[in-house]
């Protein structure tokens, strides 16, 4: 009878650790300032697109209205391996579940089962996104990486707006747009 008050008093006791996060998630590391840059293209969008598709990214959705595209590319990733994964030994290509037991009847092993190799078929993918908006006479960029392992599970995700993608994209770019306004 008494565990209730106990119980109930235990519950509101951990209801009240609940903090409240202090910020709005955000990109981290933050977008690089090559990420934003202006243009005069008046067709900075369809410019853009052809970019994208060229650099052998496949277009997932547009909206004209609004200046935004978003695109993405995927690459198979051969020999990778999760680094925080190395206790069941991945990458190793065989694993080994079991166990060895000492009771008051005798000695016992039991083997529950070997695994070679990952997934059947499938390799470790790299998932590279990028979303582009043209507004204001300004383009912004902004990328991601994803990568799953061989049973699809998210491994490792991060922001890569970074200089380097954003500033070889500003240089295509601005090779790609006509200097007379006449089209190439």
């Amino acid at each position: 009878m008494k565990s209730i008050p106990i119980s109930l008093t235990c519950l509101l006791v951990l209801a009240g650790c609940q903090v409240v996060p202090d910020r709005l998630p955000q990109a981290e590391p933050a977008p690089a300032a090559a990420c934003y840059f202006p243009t005069s293209d008046e067709q900075a969008l369809e410019t853009s697109v052809e970019l994208l598709t060229e650099w052998g990214f496949s277009l997932d959705t547009t909206d004209t209205a609004l200046g935004l595209v978003s695109a993405s590319r995927e690459r198979e990733l051969h020999g990778y391996y999760d680094p925080y994964d190395n206790a069941y030994g991945y990458g190793s290509g065989m694993r080994l579940f079991g166990g060895l037991g000492i009771g008051s009847g005798g000695v016992g092993l039991g083997i529950g089962g070997i695994g070679f190799g990952g997934g059947v078929g499938q390799q470790p993918v790299e998932v590279e996104r990028v979303s582009l908006l043209v507004k204001d006479a300004h383009i912004r960029i902004s990328r991601d990486i994803r990568r799953f392992d061989q049973w699809g599970d998210l491994r490792e995700s991060y922001s890569a707006s970074n200089d380097d993608f954003c500033q070889r994209f500003q240089t295509d770019f601005a090779q790609a747009v006509p200097t007379n306004g006449s089209p190439l």
